[in-house]
């Protein structure tokens, strides 16, 4: 039973609205507005298909 052997856990990436960024380097700021980014992709998928949903049940009641 080794102490050390474990690979270190990687901390989560969190951007925090609002947070000062004047600590963070280049590359973090780069993380950041790629996680940011990928973030707003999930979203925009969520509202399509949220508007997928609404609108089949629109369509469906219709008729």
């Amino acid at each position: 039973m080794a102490l050390f052997d474990e690979e270190p856990v990687k901390k989560k990436l969190v951007h925090v609205l609002g947070e000062d960024l004047t600590t963070l380097s280049e590359d973090e700021l780069a993380e950041r507005v790629d996680l940011l980014k990928a973030e707003i992709a999930r979203l925009e998928e969520a509202k399509a298909a949220r508007r997928a949903t609404r609108e089949a049940a629109a369509s469906f009641f219709k008729n």
